[in-house]
């Protein structure tokens, strides 16, 4: 057995690469996928694009794809023939700390079911998380858990009324969740709250909840009545 030196990256072992097994198969493309594009400084990122372009280089003429939203982003050496943009067509920044062009197409809001004037000592939500220290307008919004509305928003996310930011108070209820509305004085029951929108991004909620827009997306529910915006709609 031999051991590897340290620091020393492994050759690739020729015969791994066959060509001849894909004799008679009409291959059309050859895709990989990036582990740290979303890290553009990783020194993967170019140790996977080196690879990928060597490996092709062997097999048959086909078209080649290797760079998702991310990896788009790292430049043209990794785009190949194909992309595969995801989340970036939603307006989510793929690489952390660096702007998307395109713009946001994504907005989530939430009907406020009623409001309420509270004073010390109160507490609103389960666990009694968050006591008022003062006089405190609360209104209920019709979004929860069960929506996709994540519970690690409680106490940390942010809601907005126009260009008002209105933090949630409480922890996050399977269909609920509550506001603290005091400086939006002009709010009604039945109004609507942003949870996502042009003041509150995917990647601000996300980072509110403690995770990436990628999940925010995945998990918004089927309660949500959704409206498509466009001539293509």
């Amino acid at each position: 057995m031999g051991a590897e030196r340290t620091g020393e990256r492994p050759k690739p072992r020729r015969d791994t690469v066959e060509p001849g097994r894909i004799d008679g198969v009409a291959a059309a493309l050859a895709m990989s996928h990036l582990a740290c594009a979303d890290t553009p400084d990783h020194p993967l990122n170019r140790r996977q694009r080196d690879d990928f372009a060597a490996w092709i280089a062997r097999l048959p003429r086909m078209a080649a794809s290797l760079a998702a939203s991310s990896g788009i982003f790292l430049g043209p050496e990794w785009h190949f023939d194909l992309v595969r943009p995801g989340v970036c067509l939603y307006g989510a920044a793929p690489q952390a700390g660096r702007p998307n062009p395109m713009a946001q197409v994504v907005r989530l809001q939430g009907k406020i079911l009623q409001i309420r004037a509270v004073d010390t000592p109160q507490t609103v939500g389960y666990g009694a998380t968050r006591r008022f220290a003062g006089p405190t307008r609360v209104a209920t919004v019709a979004a929860g858990y069960a929506d996709g509305y994540m519970r690690s928003l409680g106490n940390e996310g942010v809601a907005h009324i126009g260009e008002i930011a209105t933090p949630v108070i409480g922890r996050v209820s399977m269909d609920l969740i509550t506001l603290d509305v005091s400086n939006a004085p002009g709010v009604h029951p039945g109004d609507m709250v942003d949870l996502i929108g042009p003041h509150n991004d995917l990647d601000a909620l996300a980072a509110q909840a403690g995770t990436i827009a990628y999940e925010i997306l995945t998990s918004l529910g089927r309660r949500y009545r959704r409206n498509y915006i466009g001539a293509a709609a």
